[in-house]
């Protein structure tokens, strides 16, 4: 009996459950740079704090401040990529470098247009369909 109640009840509270969402990356890269040249960090806002990065991590001087986006967030761009769009310092390349983009992500993310990577929601019946 005991049994039959809790289900109940756990089926009563699944109806106050959001959805979970994650967003898993595709594709491949096209090598435009795009990627190098127009780029946000997630924890600098200012340039006080850019420079206090640079500082503490001495590999981020190959960065700097391109300009702001129309929301006014920081805009930086790498000094290493050519004008072909690729990193002419490959073989030292930072981790964040290596691993871009992410498989999987915990929030919506944009990705520049003709990016060869697309982001795409992933729901929970998507992991139940069979391909």
């Amino acid at each position: 009996m005991f049994d039959f109640i809790k289900s109940v009840w756990y089926e009563f509270l699944s109806n106050f459950v959001p959805e979970k969402l994650s967003y898993e990356i595709t594709g491949e890269c096209k090598k435009c740079g795009k990627c190098c040249n127009y780029m946000y960090s997630i924890d600098t806002y200012t340039e006080k704090e850019f420079r206090i990065m640079q500082f503490l991590f001495p590999a981020y001087k190959r960065f700097y401040i391109k300009g702001k986006d129309e929301d006014g967030n920081l805009i930086f761009a790498c000094k290493m990529v050519t004008k072909d769009g690729l990193c002419s310092d490959y073989k030292h390349r930072l981790r964040m470098c290596k691993n871009y983009p992410a498989k999987r992500i915990s929030y919506p993310g944009r990705l520049h247009d003709g990016c060869g990577y697309r982001v795409e929601e992933k729901h929970f019946e998507d992991y139940l369909k069979k391909d």
